[in-house]
């Protein structure tokens, strides 16, 4: 019996001694260090917003997450996650002895592993700082880790880390990612079953995800909600309530990008605010795009493309049946897969980009013409050499020469002729300024800037900021290089009534709730209200008669300028309503001719008015008309109504009609 009591007693101090000589053991084996949970820094995912406040995209890099500050958690979450996970979790250290009791009991019974025992802490330890593995050495780990987090960090600090790290399933981390993913939801609009839903997702993230298994799913949340009414936390209205709620549960994509293109832009310039971590951050980006605008000029791209292509099958047909001979681009040149268009939009008065169109479809060519093509604009550039002769007092009555004229210049130590044509072949002899531009005559155009001297016209062009400006004649027909959002910013000269704006794609940068950015407005005048609305006048007339009128909308006046490079590599639209700017381009993507009928103002026109009838749509209440400024003169000249001001003056004697009388030179 002696013997007996002595084993007995020796068994019963190594039963005390063993856990105590275990767990000495083991904190002798490693720092445990858990500083990366007491300095909790995640990676966190940057949203990307349009003007309004409606979302655009999220970016992140391996896991997508929002991050929720304690504060922003709902008590409800917090009650409904400790009903079901750790009722005590409030008087514990860390470990819960009598629950870890427990499960060693019925796990003996049951002769395997039935149920588990780990507290809040516990799992935060497996997420962040172990393996999964089901071993006692792990086992031993966590309980010394928990112990440790428990006296380096608050409850509330553990709970906010659980509650931001751990699994919601559907590649969402962080309640407050799942409830937006979920739901659609703010933490603070979620209803208690929604609450429900997510605290009972962590258990078995792929099993209870709702957009898998909703029944199941229903089933946890509702364990859960009668949890919370066994412990007295709701009271029974709220729990007959919650149990009847079906929530509408989305399964959307983890990117929810809705504007591609913009994303990519932004991720292209992020550099350029001081963003090094765009996809980690957790930065709250807001653009001044306009997602419905957006919309419309994808589908504004998109129309035109596909009329295109309609129209070059109909060419080829009628020219086939005429006679291939006539073709000054062989039909077999054609190659319509590399046909491609861009779009921007302005809001005139703030340069705020309001749409960026880069292709007319992402998944074909995410390559951004609007921001990264450069192509030649033609006679979209014409208006800024008539602005300079505007400026200089020119008007819009101004007789201008439009003959054909030999020009003789070196190159290469070689003396070149080069002889202009207008598209339409003929010449006009004198012409008004304004039917110059509104047809867009090309020797008119280049006899004004011979009259105007070419060094004083590339003098004048310097407050315009365009750079690279060819030092020769050909400036007259364009020749230059510009992105649509390059030549989008000069048109802004137009636009703003003589003030050039810089364009803007994001207004503000939010991390964390403080300001990281904020956008700087940098403009510079031009010329005066008065001489941009003789332009815009002309501009005006080119749209409702001359060049542009496909582009045309009824019910709103606009004003713009068709541009067509040589053998129709490029087709250009630029114009704008009273508020709204807009530039649209098209042509093959390897600078080869389009093909020979599709001008600018076909191909690209009617993209343009496709654009601004979607804009009446959306915006019925948009300015439609534009004001006339004080300091302008409106005079009637042969039944037309012509613009002057104290620069641009009105003729003081009746101009003679006969070209031939006047081209005695």
């Amino acid at each position: 019996m002696k013997i007996i009591k002595q084993i007995s007693f020796v068994l019963l101090l190594l039963g005390i001694l063993v856990p105590f000589l275990v767990l000495g053991y083991f904190l002798t084996q490693s720092t445990y260090d858990v500083s990366s949970l007491v300095k909790y820094n995640p990676s966190v995912t940057t949203r990307i917003y349009d003007k309004n406040g409606e979302k655009i995209a999220n970016l992140f890099d391996d896991k997508h997450r929002y991050y929720a500050s304690f504060e922003e958690i709902p008590p409800r979450i917090i009650e409904a996650l400790v009903a079901i996970e750790d009722t005590t979790f409030f008087e514990h250290s860390g470990i819960n002895l009598d629950a870890i009791f427990r499960a060693i009991i019925k796990d003996i019974k049951a002769g395997k592993m039935v149920e588990g025992a780990s507290t809040i802490t516990q799992q935060l330890v497996k997420n962040m700082l172990l393996t999964r593995e089901k071993k006692l050495s792990r086992k031993v780990k966590e309980l010394i880790y928990s112990l440790k987090i428990e006296l380096s960090l608050t409850k509330e600090q553990i709970l906010e880390r659980y509650l931001n790290e751990i699994y919601f399933g559907h590649g969402y981390y962080g309640v407050k990612t799942a409830a937006d993913g979920y739901f659609h939801k703010k933490l603070e609009d979620l209803t208690l079953k929604e609450m429900a839903i997510l605290v009972g997702l962590p258990k078995a993230p792929s099993t209870y995800a709702p957009t898998k298994n909703y029944e199941i799913s229903m089933g946890r949340a509702n364990r859960v909600i009668s949890r919370m009414y066994a412990l007295g936390w709701i009271d029974t209205p709220s729990y007959e309530k919650a149990l009847l709620e079906s929530p509408t549960v989305y399964d959307d994509t983890l990117t929810q990008n809705r504007a591609p293109f913009i994303v990519d832009e932004v991720i292209r310039r992020s550099s350029s605010f001081g963003i090094e971590d765009i996809k980690t951050g957790g930065y709250e980006i807001y653009t001044t795009i306009d997602l419905r605008l957006q919309e419309v000029g994808e589908k504004a791209v998109k129309y035109a493309y596909e009329e295109s292509l309609k129209r070059i099958e109909e060419y080829k047909i009628k020219d086939q049946e005429e006679s291939e001979a006539d073709s000054t681009l062989a039909l077999s040149d054609i190659n319509t897969s590399i046909l491609n268009g861009a779009l921007v939009s302005l809001d005139s008065k703030t340069g705020d980009i309001l749409a960026l169109v880069g292709s007319y479809d992402y998944e074909v060519s995410s390559y951004n013409r609007a921001t990264q093509g450069r192509r030649q604009p033609g006679s979209a550039f014409k208006p800024f050499i008539y602005q300079v002769a505007i400026d200089l007092g020119y008007s819009g009555a101004t007789k201008l020469v439009d003959i054909a004229r030999t020009y003789s210049y070196e190159k290469d130590g070689e003396e070149l002729k080069w002889q202009p044509n207008n598209y339409e072949k003929n010449y006009m002899g004198l012409i008004p300024l304004r039917e110059a531009l509104v047809h867009s005559r090309n020797l008119a155009t280049i006899n004004l800037v011979n009259d105007i001297g070419l060094k004083q016209l590339l003098n004048e062009f310097e407050k315009f900021g365009i750079e690279n400006l060819p030092p020769d004649l050909s400036i007259s027909l364009g020749t230059i290089s510009l992105s649509p959002l390059e030549l989008a910013k000069y048109y802004t000269s137009f636009a703003n009534g003589g003030v050039q704006l810089e364009p803007h794609l994001v207004s503000s940068i939010d991390k964390k709730g403080v300001a990281f950015y904020e956008k700087s407005e940098h403009s510079k005048i031009i010329t005066t209200e008065q001489q941009a609305f003789i332009m815009t006048s002309i501009l005006k007339d080119v749209v409702t008669r001359g060049t542009g009128r496909r582009a045309g909308v009824r019910g709103i006046e606009l004003a713009g300028k068709t541009g067509t490079t040589n053998n129709n590599v490029d087709g250009w639209f630029a114009g704008y309503s009273p508020t709204i700017e807009t530039i649209v381009w098209f042509g093959n993507d390897d600078n080869t001719p389009m093909y020979k009928r599709e001008t600018g103002g076909r191909i690209a026109g009617p993209a343009f008015s496709m654009f601004y009838e979607n804009v009446l749509k959306l915006y019925p209440q948009i300015q439609r008309e534009f004001k006339v400024p004080e300091g302008i003169i409106a005079v009637d000249i042969n039944g037309k109504k012509e613009y002057f001001s104290d620069i641009s003056k009105a003729p003081n004697t009746e101009v003679s009609s006969d070209p031939q009388e006047q081209l005695l030179f």
